[in-house]
């Protein structure tokens, strides 16, 4: 299923979500017309789990040095699918998270739930013992969106989504249900080994992240408390 809208107007204008968006963005074209080119940015961008551990870089000098490769590969994509789907996914979710939270706490809980994502994935790589795995660059926004997804599944279980089930399907699905679906399958596919390329420990540990971040910090004041279900 792919998330197209939600029924949940905002009270303010999302300026960080949009802000977050046009940085991703901005990062991608720099990755398509830069000097390295994709397949270089993300080697140079990228959080590689091995470097992380180590705090050296190995067969190419980074643009930052590791550990802040854990901010710049929150940037970076490994394709227009792949930045397409996350953008698309954090500005249907994020803008109503950013509303709830307030501006700047909502920067404080999107960088935290992506340091916990890349934590969480290079702590399975290194576990998994495979050199491949551990020496892998990981880019994308999706670890810190997993843990916007927790905070909007805390604070808005019952809204509806609009998605689209391939080919042609459009149905209007609970939140809380497309959300746990989503989750599921990340946490199966960690289970069977399933995930291919796709950095599901990353997933995982911003879903979670996510979770607790919302249950700390709770929504701003003044806030229509009423939208929560606790």
């Amino acid at each position: 299923m792919i998330p197209l809208k939600d029924d949940n107007p905002t009270e303010r204008i999302p300026l960080v979500t949009i802000a977050l968006v046009a940085a991703n963005v901005a990062a991608f074209v720099w990755q398509v017309t830069g000097p390295y080119g994709l397949d270089g940015s993300v080697l140079r961008g990228g959080a590689i789990p091995y470097e992380i551990l180590t705090l050296q870089d190995i067969e190419y000098r980074d643009v930052v040095r590791p550990p802040l490769t854990i901010f710049t590969s929150m940037f970076l994509h490994g394709g227009l699918g792949h930045i397409g789907m996350n953008m698309l996914t954090l500005w249907i979710f994020g803008n109503n998270v950013e509303d709830a939270l307030g501006r700047i706490r909502f920067v404080v809980f999107y960088l935290l739930c992506g340091i916990a994502a890349a934590l969480s994935q290079t702590l399975a790589s290194a576990a998994s013992g495979d050199p491949a795995a551990i020496q892998a660059p990981m880019v994308g926004a999706s670890g810190a969106i997993a843990g916007v997804l927790a905070a909007y599944l805390a604070l808005f279980p019952r809204n509806r989504i609009l998605t689209l089930v391939p080919p042609i399907w459009f149905l209007h699905v609970p939140a809380g249900l497309f959300i746990v679906f989503w989750f599921v399958l990340q946490v199966l596919s960690a289970v069977f080994g399933t995930a291919g390329t796709v950095a599901v420990f990353a997933h995982i540990g911003g879903f979670v992240a996510g979770w607790l971040l919302l249950r700390w910090m709770g929504p701003r004041p003044r806030w229509r408390a009423r939208r929560v279900s606790w």
